[in-house]
This record gives C-alpha cells, structure tokens and sequence, in this order.
C-alpha cells in the first residue's frame, strides 16, 4: 500500500506526519494517473466533462490535485477513459491474496466525497480494502460516515452494482423514489444505475462495508 512504501523511504517522520505524507501523495497518484490516460487517449477536459457529466472545472482540480473525488466521479472518468475503477486506486500488482489487518482500517481522511466542485460536503471517509490486488473486479471498501446537516442531497448514478452492509450505526438510503434504513447487520444489493445517495439514518457517526462492482 502507498502507506507502506512511503514509511520504508521516511522512517524517521513522526507517525501524524506519516500519515498525511501518504494522504497527499495518494492524492497526487490518483490526479496525475487520470490526465495521463485521458491524454494517451487523446480526449479533452471538455470531451471528459461531456461524456462524463461532470464539469471542467472538476476535471481540472481533480487532475490538478486540488479536489480528491469520490467514488461516484471516478466511476464516471473510467468509464469514459475505458478502464476499471481500481486502475486509479492501485498501488502494488500482487496476484495473491491481499490481507488488511484491522490495525490498518482506520480510514483514509482525504478521502472525501466532491460530487460537484461547489460541494463542501464531507460526510464520507473511505478506506481501500484491495487497491494491492492486481485484476480485481470488484472494489471494496469501509466508509466511515458523519452526520450530515446537508438537506438537499446530490444522488449519484452509474453502470454497475454496489452492496452496503452495516457494521456500525444507523444507515438510510435513498434508492429511487424508496427510501431505506438499515441498521448494524442489515444490508442491501443494488443496481447503482438507479439514482441513489446514502447517508446516516440518525444524529450518530455510522460504519459501512461497500463493495462496488462496475462493467468496463
């Protein structure tokens, strides 16, 4: 994981500096990773805002390193750019199984949903759980997730399919016209191209699991 390499070249920085070391350079991996494909394939910031239906300006901050993107973007640039989801989130290329010790999940504070650039939402904290895996088609991950005092959400849609499971707290979800709560042990399947949003069901911090699966 960038944590690991970047602790074996700087040993003597105390573990918070550590830490946000490995925050900012995962932020540069993903910016830098996405301009470079979407210019090999020679598509525009305006082509990419279009078929992506995200704005320029987004494109820009993220590829500049300014913005780190939720899920839901990038979702949207791998589509378009014709790679997984995990192609911007990989590190290493281990073709065994990856293990993640649970001293290590304690979620990765940059990053933060950005579904539009106006947006200062910052609800969600995810952690990877298999960006070491090479060739996975699935995408884990455990999101920790804080009361929001946002009233108007901004649902997401995208090809592909997610499952939520909650392990801690209250979780609703807004699927379509339905809404749902779930609670610690619940969870549910669905089609991520119905516009959905998920967020704390009370005033009380949650803990999810989400595996997310998209077609490329």
């Amino acid at each position: 994981m960038i944590y690991c390499l970047i602790k074996g070249k700087i040993l003597f920085l105390h573990a918070e500096n550590l830490k946000n070391a490995a925050k900012m350079d995962s932020n540069k991996i993903i910016g830098e990773k996405i301009k470079i494909f979407r210019e090999n394939k020679n598509i525009s910031v305006t082509e990419m805002a279009e078929r992506s239906g995200l704005t320029e300006e987004q494109i820009d901050r993220i590829e500049n390193n300014e913005y780190f993107p939720s899920l839901s973007p990038l979702i949207k640039i791998a589509r378009v750019l014709g790679v997984r989801l995990g192609t911007f989130l990989d590190d290493q290329t281990e073709f065994g199984p990856v293990i993640n010790r649970k001293i290590e999940q304690t979620g990765d504070e940059s990053a933060k949903p950005a579904n539009n650039v106006a947006s200062r939402h910052k609800a969600m904290s995810y952690y990877a759980l298999s960006q070491d895996k090479m060739g996975r088609h699935m995408e884990p991950f455990l999101i920790h997730i804080e009361p929001s005092k946002e009233a108007d959400f901004i649902f997401s849609t995208h090809e592909g399919e997610e499952f939520i499971y909650v392990l801690e707290g209250i979780v609703e979800i807004n699927y379509g016209k339905n809404i749902y709560l779930l609670e610690e042990g619940d969870s549910i399947y669905y089609d991520s191209i119905v516009a959905h949003h998920l967020h704390v069901g009370n005033d009380s911090k949650a803990k999810i699991l989400g595996v997310i699966y998209t077609p490329y």
